[in-house]
């Protein structure tokens, strides 16, 4: 935390001077000067990313605070119109780093209803979407708890937290092959199929997880420090949060239990059995009891849909969209069917010209506009998607929850003192990558 760059001296000559390194022991002094302005970040270890915010204080006292972004922008969605549908998945996984899956799910949902093909989506793909996604879900919620309590001095719940987390990553890396930015649910279904042992090793890590989301909020539930430090902290009432667009554990923070694997499910999520779980304090405190019930509600699912996984193909029937085509395991983890490679290489010169032009130029999608959207860990998740009839997306543009909660930030600090804009931020759970998309 510094003092800002952009605070000014009295003026000379008519003009004001811009304090340089050194001068700021002849600035006003604060408590003769009503208001100070503080600059908290962009490199900030408890901004989740690189967030900065202009505090305007009386005394001790937050009267405004106002997040300036900007600093992680990709340019995601202008990269997505430059490049054939299917690459599009690889720029969108990079959004929300967090919630990779969450990402890919929605895109890939969106481009299947402009294609007309959101019912001929194998079964046992949309079980796994379900699976990786639900995982996902955990896996996110865990760094939230953990970050939130290594920035509030709760040096083993980060750890607990993390530990968690890397059994479930290294689920994703032996499914997917990468730990995070995974391209692996493509439209049409998934990059491949899973691993002959998913199911003895995801069951295997997700029924110990209990006993482990058991420590981890023995350790933070009942803390007297916890309590104190996030209880009445960073408050939004229901009212707040549905002028502002709030969804996910913030919104149902306040009692109200929207979630869109409810009320708008997608793969096939309805079938499973799980509860929205709402508190009704308002506070950073009851978004982490949340958090920690939708792990719970998470597991459940999983383990579920472990239970009566389809067998069957992944990938859409229709050869003119489904890429990539007929992969299989090979001794070095993945390749081509060899079967396949003899046909396009050496008996069928039409397989082989549909084959490249299906890898170097991708698939048309008919001209229409979609809007999709999924309950990813921080709330609605929505893709809104122009197609011009052509192999490129004409305009991809995404209802970012991070986005939306970080305009939040002016509402939920004011009144408190800097050391609670800690906790009132990170009871928000901002990802910065999905910010500054």
């Amino acid at each position: 935390m510094t003092t800002t760059s952009t605070a000014t001296l009295e003026p000379v000559d008519g003009e004001f001077t811009v304090a340089a390194p050194g001068e700021w022991q002849n600035l006003p002094d604060a408590i003769e000067d009503d208001l100070m302005v503080i600059n908290m970040g962009p490199q900030h270890p408890s901004t989740h990313g690189v967030l900065r915010m202009l505090l305007t204080m009386d005394g001790e006292v937050i009267v405004d605070n106002q997040p300036v972004i900007g600093y992680l922008h990709t340019g995601i969605e202008k990269n997505a119109e430059y490049r054939p549908w299917v690459q599009g998945v690889t720029f969108v996984t990079r959004m929300d780093y967090l919630a990779p899956l969450h990402n890919e799910l929605a895109y890939c949902l969106a481009v299947e209803k402009l294609l007309g093909i959101s019912d001929q989506i194998p079964e046992r793909a949309q079980a796994i979407r379900v699976i990786l996604t639900e995982i996902n879900r955990i896996t996110s919620h865990q760094v939230a708890l953990a970050t939130g309590g290594m920035e509030m001095g709760a040096l083993s719940a980060m750890i607990y937290g993390f530990r968690e987390r890397e059994d479930l990553l290294d689920i994703l890396e032996f499914v997917t092959g990468l730990r995070m930015n995974h391209a692996f649910i493509r439209p049409g279904g998934l990059a491949q199929d899973v691993p002959e042992t998913f199911i003895e090793r995801v069951s295997e890590v997700i029924d110990a997880l209990p006993g482990k989301i058991d420590e981890l909020e023995d350790l933070l539930t009942q803390n007297p420090i916890w309590l104190e430090r996030n209880s009445g902290v960073g408050v939004l009432t229901r009212e707040q949060c549905l002028d502002l667009g709030v969804t996910g554990p913030v919104l149902r923070s306040t009692g109200l239990a929207h979630d869109l694997r409810k009320s708008q499910p997608y793969c096939g999520i309805e079938q499973y059995d799980f509860e929205v779980p709402t508190v009704d304090t308002c506070d950073g405190y009851g978004r982490f009891l949340i958090r920690i019930a939708e792990m719970r509600e998470s597991i459940k699912i999983v383990q579920q849909a472990l239970k009566v996984l389809p067998g069957g193909p992944v990938m859409v029937a229709d050869k003119k969209i489904a890429w990539p085509a007929q992969l299989a395991l090979g001794p070095d983890g993945l390749g081509n069917a060899k079967e396949y490679i003899g046909k396009i290489m050496g008996q069928s010169m039409e397989a082989l010209i549909h084959h490249f032009k299906l890898v170097t130029e991708g698939f048309e999608v008919p001209k229409g506009q979609v809007y999709q959207a999924v309950e990813s860990p921080r709330g609605e998740l929505g893709y809104a998607m122009t197609s011009s009839g052509t192999n490129k997306p004409y305009r991809v543009r995404v209802r970012e929850p991070s986005f939306i909660h970080i305009g939040t930030i002016p509402s939920v600090t004011r009144g408190l003192q800097i050391a609670d804009v800690i906790a009132a931020v990170a009871s928000l759970d901002p990802v910065m990558g999905g910010v500054d998309r």
